[in-house]
């Protein structure tokens, strides 16, 4: 994309060194309006689809083949190091509204749900009910992991009667994301004194708290190791935005991630957890395998303000997943669950009644739900998802793709 050149108080510009002189028939062109980084935006896009897809499937290769989580972190750290241009306090300030009201919307639904369905936080709590109830509070302000029941209902009822941890477990995200929005300003201080401290501390972190070596009981010391093991990808968000990651020859880069990528696969296959090879159950190698994945998919960052080619086709979708990604993260678990009694239904239709219908309906059932939940977020999207642009103090947009009906591709892009 050509960048219109900057007006000079002389009226001169140049071409290929050649001075040319601007007449006054002749318009000065409008300056270019910077806008977002179009390849970071695909890549949020798709470590939103995958983690739907691992959410739904439970395929441990995908943490190693694309560790989205990591990828977020990343994102989120360098467009938080370029909004601390301003005043940190105000931009502290207008992160946490714009992910306060989307959680609220997602807590008042999964609340009145489980204390219908019979949940009592106050009853059989190993804490105490006044701790309990005071935990509550995480669904408001994620500063910590809010009560769930771990079964509530009936196994036998419309969804598995582990439907709260399923849906609740997710929060832990937005409780990193909030803590590293807050140490963001004294994170971007350290590292532009000391950059290659800061970028390394949070691996050595994760070598003592994330092996066992040193062992912080209870969700505190889930906090910690989440914070350790992807506060690195955050650092290196803020090392992309400051220029650390261009000033560095590419091939060392890539050298050096891959050697750190190879050490988190070989740590991995001696501390293989109960899923196997995924990644979210073993810290160390998920803090190596997504700093090195993370360097790489950074070093290599094309800065599209456009998506070129055939992935141009996908414009519009990457714009609605971006404009509505914390919508898709909070809501796709529920909504992965919500598949299965709609799906259910279709055992009752009368050309079902055969064995081999029954089978069959057997067979691609999964596939079945990863069809069907893209319609349940599009109407989430629809339904809640302008509570986002409430949050940001935007006009309310249902579908915000980026096209006139949609509030247009200035809107869809403010930061």
């Amino acid at each position: 994309m050509t960048q219109a050149y900057e007006p000079t108080t002389t009226g001169v510009s140049t071409s290929y060194g050649i001075p040319q002189q601007r007449t006054a028939e002749q318009p000065a062109p409008a300056a270019a309006k910077p806008g977002r980084d179009r390849y970071l935006d695909l890549l949020r896009s798709i470590a939103l689809v995958r983690v739907v897809v691992y959410h739904l499937f439970g395929w441990a290769w995908l943490t190693v083949l694309f560790p989205s989580m990591g990828v977020m972190f990343a994102l989120a750290g360098s467009l938080m190091a370029r909004s601390l241009n301003r005043p940190a306090r105000g931009v502290i300030k207008t992160r946490i509204r714009r992910l306060l009201p989307p959680l609220w919307a997602f807590s008042a639904v999964i609340l009145v749900l489980m204390f219908a369905d019979g949940w009592n936080p106050a009853k059989g709590s190993d804490e105490g009910p006044v701790w309990t109830l005071l935990k509550l509070v995480n669904y408001i302000v994620p500063i910590g992991a809010p009560p769930f029941p771990w079964q509530i209902g009936s196994p036998t009822g419309l969804v598995e009667d582990t439907w709260a941890v399923q849906t609740a477990g997710p929060l832990w995200y937005l409780r990193a994301y909030l803590w590293f929005v807050v140490a963001s300003p004294l994170l971007l201080w350290a590292f532009r004194r000391a950059p290659w401290p800061t970028l390394l501390a949070p691996l050595g972190l994760t070598a003592v708290v994330g092996t066992g070596l040193v062992t912080i009981p209870g969700e505190t010391g889930n906090a910690v190791t989440d914070f350790a093991v992807y506060g690195g990808c955050w650092v290196l968000g803020i090392a992309h935005h400051e220029g650390l990651l261009a000033k560095i020859p590419r091939y060392m880069s890539v050298s050096c991630s891959t050697l750190l990528m190879a050490f988190g696969l070989w740590w991995a296959s001696g501390h293989l957890g109960p899923d196997g090879w995924d990644l979210n159950d073993i810290p160390l190698a998920q803090a190596t395998w997504s700093f090195g994945f993370v360097v790489i998919l950074l070093v290599y960052s094309p800065s599209w303000q456009e998506l070129p080619g055939r992935l141009a086709r996908w414009d519009k979708l990457v714009t609605l997943s971006n404009n509505r990604a914390v919508t898709i993260y909070l809501w796709h678990n529920m909504l992965i669950m919500a598949t299965v009694p709609i799906i259910d239904r279709a055992y009752e239709l009368p050309f079902m009644q055969g064995e081999s219908a029954t089978a069959a309906l057997d067979a691609t059932y999964m596939l079945w739900m990863f069809l069907l939940v893209w319609p349940l977020i599009g109407l989430a999207i629809v339904g809640v998802g302008w509570i986002e642009d409430i949050a940001a103090k935007r006009k309310p947009r249902l579908w915000p793709d980026g096209s006139k009906r949609g509030g247009g591709r200035g809107a869809a892009h403010r930061a």
